[in-house]
């Protein structure tokens, strides 16, 4: 069986409410069959703030690929 891949970029979105950080739904779905993906393959960190992540879809197999940047988080004090 011959494997595809894509590669997607996205940024990660983060909001605040009441003081607490809560963290967006980023979970992709499955370009080909639409179905939701809940955990990634694999990860690997590409850059000091880059992730990237493995998909494979359950349903129809597809692979791909998504690359998020994550803002650098400092401490003062």
């Amino acid at each position: 069986m011959a494997a595809s891949a894509e590669i997607r970029t996205t940024t990660t979105s983060h909001q605040k409410t009441s003081g607490t950080t809560q963290r967006g739904v980023d979970l992709p779905t499955c370009p080909v069959c639409a179905d939701s993906m809940i955990a990634a393959e694999s990860s690997a960190f590409l850059a000091d703030n880059v992730v990237s992540y493995l998909w494979t879809c359950d349903t129809c197999g597809y692979g791909f690929v998504t690359n998020h940047t994550m803002k650098r988080i400092t401490c003062s004090g």
